[in-house]
């Protein structure tokens, strides 16, 4: 008898639509092209940012292929908790490269508890990539993170977008994995 070959379970790709996206709010929360902030906001009492780590690391591979940071360098990370209502909904992690920190981003280094996409969305100069969704599990470092900081029961998996911001053709790489806890801001 020869031993079973036992496949690895295929990877999720990051795409502009999920062939199994869900439907209803969630997808409406994950198209959503205009600013997540102000629309967690508006379905809210209390908005707020946990700052859960904003340091220089190295970025995930396949972060670093789409800012064009090379193999050993290191870039800021910014990971944040988005609340509401003092609940965490969305784990926002976003990932620049140090140069850019002292020219096209560099608010986003002195950001602390305040929100990205205040930044993002008042500057008539960033653009926004297309979105790219997917459904992560604990084999992505970002669910891990996600789950880890939020301290909140998650099932098999979470669904993610991502999509890059340039300012004056300079990149920032922002992925935001929505919460169980989303649901909530839609009853």
């Amino acid at each position: 008898m020869s031993p079973k070959i036992l496949s690895r379970p295929r990877r999720e790709r990051w795409l502009p639509k999920h062939p199994c996206m869900p439907r209803g709010e969630l997808r409406a929360w994950l198209t959503e092209r205009g600013s997540l902030t102000a629309r967690i906001r508006a379905r809210c009492r209390a908005f707020e940012v946990r700052l859960v780590q904003q340091r220089l690391g190295l970025p995930l591979p396949d972060e670093r292929k789409l800012i064009g940071v090379r193999w050993h360098a290191s870039a800021l990370v910014r990971e944040v908790l988005l609340c509401a209502d003092g609940v965490p909904v969305v784990f926002a992690h976003s990932v620049v490269l140090p140069r850019h920190l002292r020219g096209a981003w560099h608010l986003v280094a002195g950001l602390g508890t305040r929100p990205l996409g205040a930044v993002l969305f008042a500057d008539r100069s960033v653009s926004r990539g297309p979105l790219q969704i997917k459904r992560i599990d604990a084999r992505d470092a970002r669910w891990k993170r996600a789950v880890s900081s939020s301290h909140i029961a998650v099932g098999e998996g979470l669904w993610a977008r991502r999509s890059i911001f340039f300012r004056r053709a300079r990149p920032i790489l922002v992925t935001e994995v929505f919460l169980p806890t989303i649901g909530k801001l839609d009853k």
